[in-house]
């Protein structure tokens, strides 16, 4: 009942991608996923090259499943980064931050599927344009760089404008989300913040007490004056970006002030002056389990929950 046709595009056993967030998304976890059924994926932020192939080969010796890397296109390192991709022969590259229609044709020629993050109708009736495998629809509630619109109804919106496959990301956190994403006609769906509480996630341990400690309306909206807003949990570093914008400050002043943030909490435990990139639905993590445990959750909740709408459907017939 959850194989879509994602599952046959990139070759795994459950429609499920794990976000590939900077910092955080290692070769270890993405192996990790992979293994459990779902697709790991890496996460490059401004990652040099060199750490890049690093990863994927060590994600090669962790897992014989298909496996993704994350591109961020804004970063300093994108064109080495993406010729890594190509030498490497990675499964899958999804990509944010910009349009990755210069690099689809060699990517494809080697048989990597390419899927974009995007925020909007517009975005991804272009993009569909270019000669991308599938989309990536993110709704505002999820964690990092975020747009305006809700998953809930930038999902339909986007699958009624497009002819390739949809994953709905933002606000998913459990097999209930996975089901009302393909209600909505999404083919799959991407999680990040979730499995930040895998046991394989090597971030600080700091970041997945915050991320466990978490309540309903813990996340805030910071950097909006910048044009490149981001969730996080709040903190003081929040609040200093808080003050920042009260007062309208430069946005120069406002980057100036992001700077090394995400790092200082993911990898050195700064969770008061670090920016813990974390999504809405880290209210709804309680607990650290491994990838592949958590995978099963996720697939046996929502199977459930099918079942029972398709019986209820049958009914009312």
């Amino acid at each position: 009942m959850l194989q879509t046709e994602l599952c046959e595009l990139l070759g795994i056993d459950y429609p499920i991608l794990q976000g590939g967030m900077a910092w955080v998304s290692d070769a270890r976890l993405a192996a990790a996923v992979s293994n459990g059924g779902g697709l790991g994926i890496i996460g490059t932020g401004q990652a040099p090259p060199d750490w890049v192939r690093e990863h994927i080969r060590a994600a090669k010796t962790l897992t014989d499943r298909p496996f993704g890397v994350n591109v961020m296109l804004l970063s300093p390192f994108a064109e080495e980064v993406m010729r890594v991709v190509v030498e490497e022969r990675v499964v899958v590259v999804t990509t944010g931050a910009g349009n990755p229609g210069k690099y689809i044709s060699e990517l494809q020629e080697v048989g990597t599927r390419v899927i974009p993050v995007v925020p909007s109708v517009a975005l991804a009736r272009r993009l569909e344009q270019t000669g991308v495998n599938a989309l990536i629809a993110e709704g505002m509630e999820s964690g990092g760089h975020i747009g305006e619109l809700t998953t809930m109804v930038l999902v339909p919106q986007i699958v009624d404008a497009v002819d390739i496959p949809v994953i709905a990301a933002g606000g998913i956190g459990d097999g209930r989300g996975i089901a009302a994403a393909l209600a909505l006609g999404a083919a799959g769906v991407q999680m990040g913040t979730r499995f930040i509480c895998a046991e394989e996630c090597t971030v600080h341990p700091k970041v997945k007490e915050r991320i466990l400690e978490a309540r309903d309306r813990d996340t805030v909206v910071s950097g909006r004056l910048t044009g490149h807003p981001v969730r996080c949990l709040r903190n003081k570093l929040t609040r200093q970006f808080d003050e920042l914008e009260a007062r309208q400050a430069p946005v120069e002043e406002l980057e100036k002030l992001g700077v090394g943030k995400l790092r200082a909490a993911m990898v050195n435990g700064d969770v008061e002056y670090g920016s813990v990139m974390a999504g809405q639905v880290a209210a709804m993590v309680r607990e650290i389990k491994p990838a592949r445990e958590i995978i099963r959750e996720l697939v046996l909740e929502a199977r459930e929950i099918l079942r029972r709408m398709g019986r209820t459907g049958e009914n009312e017939r």
